[in-house]
């Protein structure tokens, strides 16, 4: 986006942010991500920091117009990536996840990246020629599957999509501010 910002990292198990605050002053639901702004307020959920953030720089063009089509098509992504991506590894990254649970919220995986890898088959990105906000938290999300265990590796157009996003200078320089800079893939 260009903009500027600070991180701040969150011990999600002790709720302490690297500066020694209490998080849940900060986000009482207790999780990231959370964008706080320089008054005190507060903006929490992923797809709606994404949206903001794009909103502050549009020549970027990070995010359709508000009001157009495909700004609620971006939206569709956002929320799908949230819901039926993003919420179905949470429970893998739980030590104390039962095995019937892991085996649920893998096959649930299974059968979302089945039906992403058909959309990508099309695209190059998820709202057509031209990346977005969406394909930065589809990115994060996909990389997940290297922590817990879980390959990618059988949906070739997701491997493909995920080193064109890699290969985005911006998103180098984040992966790089996260410590993350490593083959994502």
């Amino acid at each position: 986006s260009g903009l500027s910002f600070e991180l701040e990292t969150v011990d999600l198990a002790s709720r302490r942010t690297a500066s020694g605050g209490d998080y849940l002053s900060i986000n009482s639901k207790g999780y990231v991500p959370a964008l706080q702004f320089a008054d005190g307020s507060v903006l929490t959920e992923g797809p709606a920091i994404l949206q903001y953030v794009a909103d502050q720089n549009p020549e970027l063009r990070l995010a359709p117009p508000v009001g157009s089509r495909e700004r609620y098509q971006l939206q569709a992504w956002l929320n799908f990536i949230s819901s039926e991506l993003h919420k179905q590894y949470s429970p893998l990254f739980n030590p104390a996840c039962a095995a019937e649970q892991r085996q649920a919220a893998l096959q649930a995986l299974k059968n979302r990246y089945d039906y992403l890898a058909k959309e990508l088959a099309t695209r190059d990105y998820l709202c057509g020629s031209r990346f977005s906000v969406a394909d930065a938290y589809l990115f994060t999300v996909n990389g997940w599957g290297a922590f817990i265990g879980f390959d990618l590796g059988r949906w070739p157009v997701i491997g493909a999509y995920q080193q064109r996003i890699a290969a985005r200078q911006a998103v180098q320089a984040a992966l790089r501010a996260e410590g993350l800079l490593k083959d994502m893939t």
